[in-house]
């Protein structure tokens, strides 16, 4: 099963964000022993650095990346994307780059704590309690 993750299951881990860590870590662990794929919007990583800038120092953000690196893919941000999500007119253009992102990769959901702003996409956005309902 093909996912693309967003940003914020990757920080409720790293943050040890309560109660949303458990739920998280649980799609990661699919992840890194491939009965999932996961893949993560490079542009993902940029915006987590951001929230997390008082936390990460430059050495501990290129270890984060390269763990990270270790359970998923990072997918590149391509000019298309950009153009096609910028036609989707959405409120929030960086859900609309998720979800047009998401297509091109042939994701079968986006999993994401965020699902309200995903309502229009072509891939179903999923919480991370509901993939894994879903899944056993």
């Amino acid at each position: 099963m093909r996912l693309l993750i967003d940003a914020n299951i990757l920080l409720d881990v790293l943050q040890d964000r309560k109660p949303y860590v458990n739920e998280s870590a649980l799609i990661w662990k699919l992840c890194e022993t491939g009965k999932a794929e996961g893949n993560v919007l490079a542009l993902s990583f940029a915006n987590l650095v951001y929230v997390m800038r008082r936390e990460l120092d430059p050495v501990r953000i290129e270890a984060v990346l390269k763990n990270l690196s270790l359970i998923f893919s990072f997918v590149d941000l391509q000019q298309k994307d950009l153009l096609r999500a910028a036609a989707l007119h959405w409120d929030d253009f960086e859900d609309a780059v998720q979800s047009v992102t998401a297509k091109r990769l042939h994701a079968d959901f986006i999993i994401t704590r965020n699902t309200k702003d995903y309502r229009n996409s072509t891939v179903k956005a999923i919480t991370p309690a509901d993939f894994l309902s879903l899944i056993t």
